[in-house]
């Protein structure tokens, strides 16, 4: 009787909870997969990290391209001079100094500094490109993370109903042995073996709630939502034929992986600072134009010589600078080099990464098919444990091995279509699936030489 209480209980606490959560949350939300993406996209504190890093570039290139114009700058001193040789102006003035103001106005152009600002503005613009792509596969990868966050809390609510079936059953099957054991048809261990198997699986019924609640805070954590917010979801796992081949999934994701066109661009980046670092080896020539007053009164000159103005060029060439350029150069070829192993290592990255949830898809597909025939069987083969139980002809040994079976052959359908719908969406991030930038015709625009803004026009996948 304490048995049936207990189970009483615990089925009591599960139904006052509810598998959409405890009691006395603040807010009930409805939410559907794409709900879910999209307060994500909107929310999530590591896409706005790469928003900003694509403004930092911005503004970098700004500078870069700012630094080949005219420069204005102001030069003034106020001076007061005194000493033995001013002794005549003491004595025609009555004071012991003399004020000196001086100002200078100047006007700066680069007209040429071996390649310098063209190598900045490059490298610049490559950084640009690059944070662009990398905001791309932030993005890509929340999604992901949203989507598996999403189809973890189904398959936590699908093994509740796993685990709540189980719980039903082996109760039901109790009741029958206690009533059995009553009319002295079986033994007292039939009650007590059966009694263990219904407390073993009330343990799993409240270990698979616990994990709902888990997976709903974690997919309240991802898509900006107050952690205790109880999530109203009416979807189910699916299974949907897929029908891509892994060449072709290779094939795309090497065309329009975001991370990977990123690193080309940090080979691009790189070449540039090589370039940049060359033109120490050059001489810098700039135009000038100054305008100089100087004389007892700020902003006014007292003498003829004290008003003059210049304009021409200046060069400047450290053809000698004891070495300071090469290192700069090799330093700049290094890291050059580095880059290159990087896109590498990334484009390899990308075709393990293709191959693993393809891979891993196919897995789960195959596994769907086989689990769901084993679940017909293993139901079949409860009924008939409990009929040749009920019958006296079967022990209460093979009941409970074939309620075991069947809550397995349960979890493992269910684990199948999870793992399925997830390496589905893997595949998608692992393929570079945009989400607001189709990376491979940001490619094309900016290789035929658009601008940032028009290139990130043509690869905005909503026009």
């Amino acid at each position: 009787m304490k048995y049936q209480q207990l189970t009483a209980l615990v089925l009591g606490g599960l139904m006052t909870f509810s598998i959409f959560g405890t009691a006395g949350a603040a807010e009930t939300k409805q939410l559907s997969l794409a709900d879910s993406v999209r307060l994500a996209l909107e929310n999530n504190r590591t896409i706005k990290q790469s928003a900003a890093d694509v403004t930092a570039a911005e503004w970098s290139l700004s500078q870069a391209r700012r630094a080949d114009g005219v420069t204005l700058g102001w030069t003034t001193t106020a001076q007061r001079i005194g000493g033995e040789a001013y002794e005549s102006v003491r004595q025609q003035t009555g004071m012991d100094y003399q004020s000196n103001f001086a100002n200078s106005l100047t006007a700066t152009y680069p007209l040429y500094n071996g390649g310098r600002k063209e190598g900045n503005i490059n490298s610049a613009r490559y950084g640009v490109n690059a944070a662009d792509l990398y905001l791309e596969a932030s993005k890509q990868q929340i999604r992901y993370t949203a989507t598996a966050d999403y189809y973890q809390i189904l398959q936590c609510r699908n093994l509740i109903k796993v685990n709540q079936d189980s719980v039903n059953t082996l109760q039901e099957h109790l009741d029958n042995v206690n009533a059995q054991y009553r009319v002295g048809t079986v033994a007292k261990s039939d009650v007590l073996s059966s009694q263990v198997s219904l407390a073993n699986a009330q343990q799993s019924l409240v270990t698979a709630q616990n994990n709902y609640d888990i997976a709903v805070a974690t997919l309240n954590n991802v898509i900006g939502l107050p952690m205790d917010t109880v999530l109203d979801i009416h979807d189910d796992l699916k299974y949907t034929k897929y029908d891509l081949t892994l060449e072709h999934c290779t094939e795309y994701a090497l065309a329009n992986r975001p991370d990977g066109l990123a690193a080309d661009y940090a080979v691009k980046q790189a070449q540039a600072a090589v370039d940049t670092a060359k033109a120490g080896y050059r001489p810098t020539v700039n135009a000038v134009a100054a305008k100089a007053i100087a004389g007892e009164k700020p902003f006014k000159d007292d003498h003829e010589s004290s008003d003059q103005w210049y304009a021409g060029l200046s060069a400047n060439w450290d053809f000698f600078d004891n070495g300071i350029t090469a290192a700069n150069v090799n330093a700049a070829k290094a890291q050059l080099l580095k880059a290159e192993e990087v896109a590498a290592q990334t484009k390899e990255s990308i075709q393990l990464s293709v191959r693993t949830q393809f891979l891993n898809l196919q897995a789960a597909e195959k596994n769907i098919a086989t689990t769901q025939v084993a679940v017909q069987q293993a139901e079949e083969d409860y009924k008939i444990a409990q009929v040749r139980y009920s019958a006296g002809v079967g022990t209460n040994l093979d009941v409970m091995d074939a309620e075991e079976k069947l809550t397995t052959a349960k979890t493992n359908y269910y684990t199948a279509l999870y793992n399925y719908n997830t390496s589905k969406a893997a595949l998608d991030q692992a393929m570079g699936i945009p989400v607001d930038l189709d990376a491979g015709r940001y490619l094309t625009a900016e290789q035929a030489g658009e601008g940032v803004k028009k290139t990130r026009e043509y690869a905005d996948v909503h026009k």
